[in-house]
């Protein structure tokens, strides 16, 4: 008899026994995890086609503001609300997100997405009015607010602790290559073939999820022991004993609320993830990087870039490759160690970027629209090639800093934290305080520079990733090499 079958299963203290770890290593050194490699790159299609619809909007407004159609043609403040209506629909997908995916489980919920990316991008492919592009930006974000929401749930309840963070991380690589994605092949195609180009990535995962399981947890959830014994069979490969880990969970759920009500909120199981999720998607988008990428067109120029569009590309790549090698080292370094040096790094390049504009602009009255599409009437002077270059410089390290640890971290331990049965509610909230951050930083980005200046505009987001460091430091736990049972039961001081 397999000597898994006679040992009791790991569960709820928050610190494992050398005999449970041991255990626990040896069940986890029979595991193949070829087709959890599958599963997760089927459902990082999902965040593929959402980095498609961030970067979407980059290479189409250009084109059309010099469209010659009337109905189509946008105007400065209609391409604005183009850009950014996005976070509208995402905003709402994510609460929309925390219910359907407790209703119908994570994979049909993964498949539910492919719906309004696929249609969004076919009503701005046929559109004749500005409305008409308006809805399938909102209908392309409504289905990425779900997909940041869904996405890291299925990974982390798929995924063992050796590798979860890992295929967590994949989440934001996916996001930023789509991101690059649409950059560069929005050098070769116009604005309606791209939308046919960036309605690919949700077709396939569409395709691929068809083949793939729901998560152990959520079958459990629902009772469904054979079915979630089958899951783990598929994932975990044949040689490790898929009813061990089965058992594990299941006990943990076993001594767990079944449901939820506002006098949870008392629980520090409960309350204290929720703290910590909603802060961590607050101080993400406080680091200032819409204000950044909002900028980086103008810095390129200044550096003598003659081609702002190869210049997007650079600046993708490089958040391509940092957030890649999070990826590779997440379960080497740790979670709290990459907040860290994330942090620092984007609160000194943000510090020398204050610097960098207050040697460099003259504030007077006019907008900063006018200021990025006449620099000339908003600079004393043209700055050195070597200032343009720091420019350039601390804007690079910048966009490594957040790639490298407030990017993709954010994410992953949302999906980490919350207990089973407010996991949809929980991560609904941390989406919807995301995106409407997003929101709110990228409207008020113009109110800020007027007030207080573009230095002191990008001193105030230093302050702000210092104090993400700070926070960081005191609040976060460290969750690499975890089960999500143990974060759970250490939450709840068990």
């Amino acid at each position: 008899m397999d000597d898994f079958e006679e040992t009791r299963p790991l569960l709820v203290n928050s610190e494992l026994t050398d005999e449970d770890r041991s255990e626990q290593d040896s069940y986890l050194d029979k595991v193949k995890n070829g087709k959890l490699y599958m599963a997760t790159f089927a459902a990082v299609l999902g965040p593929l086609s959402f980095g498609f619809v961030l970067g979407y909007s980059s290479p189409a407004i250009p084109e059309l503001r010099r469209i010659q159609d009337p109905r189509l043609q946008l105007s400065t403040d209609e391409a604005s609300w183009f850009g950014s209506v996005v976070t509208i629909g995402a905003a709402f997908g994510g609460l929309i997100g925390g219910w359907v995916v407790e209703r119908i489980g994570r994979k049909l919920s993964l498949m539910f997405c492919a719906v309004p990316f696929i249609c969004g991008f076919t009503v701005i492919i046929a559109a004749q009015n500005h409305w008409m592009l308006y809805v399938g930006r909102v209908l392309t974000g409504l289905a990425s607010g779900v997909t940041s929401l869904v996405v890291p749930l299925y990974i982390s309840e798929t995924a063992h602790e050796r590798v979860r963070g890992t295929m967590g991380s994949c989440v934001q690589l996916m996001v930023v290559t789509g991101i690059m994605g649409a950059y560069v092949t929005g050098l070769f195609l116009d604005w309606q073939w791209l939308a046919i180009t960036s309605s690919i990535p949700p077709t396939l995962m569409l395709v691929c999820m068809c083949f793939m399981p729901e998560t152990p947890r959520f079958l459990l959830c629902q009772g469904k022991r054979r079915e979630a014994e089958e899951a783990l069979s598929f994932l975990r490969g044949p040689d490790a004993p898929a009813e061990w880990e089965c058992a594990r969970i299941e006990e943990a759920y076993k001594n767990e609320e079944q449901s939820f009500s506002l006098a949870d909120l008392k629980d520090p199981g409960v309350l204290k993830p929720l703290g910590i999720g909603i802060m961590m998607m607050l101080l993400q988008q406080m680091t200032g990087i819409n204000a950044i990428m909002f900028y980086a067109e103008t810095i390129f120029e200044q550096a003598h870039f003659k081609s702002s569009d190869v210049a997007t590309v650079i600046v993708a790549a490089t958040q391509v490759v940092f957030t890649a090698i999070a990826a590779v080292i997440m379960d080497r370094a740790g979670r709290k160690v990459l907040l860290i040096l994330s942090g620092v790094t984007m609160c000194v390049s943000e510090a020398v970027f204050g610097v960098y504009f207050k040697l460099t602009v003259k504030h007077n009255n006019s907008t900063l629209i006018s200021l990025l599409t006449d620099a000339q009437g908003s600079l004393e002077e043209q700055p050195p090639t070597d200032l343009a270059w720091l420019a350039v410089g601390s804007m690079g390290l910048f966009i490594a800093g957040f790639a490298l640890g407030w990017g993709p971290t954010p994410w992953l331990v949302m999906s980490e934290i919350f207990p089973t049965r407010v996991r949809g509610l929980g991560s609904a909230l941390c989406v919807l305080t995301n995106w409407t951050c997003a929101f709110i930083v990228t409207k008020t980005f113009q109110n800020l520079v007027d007030a207080i200046t573009s230095a002191g505009t990008f001193w105030m987001f230093s302050g702000l990733c210092a104090l993400n460091v700070i926070f960081t430091a005191i609040f976060v736990p460290e969750t690499k090499g975890r089960t999500l049972e143990e974060i759970q039961a250490r939450f709840k001081g068990t």
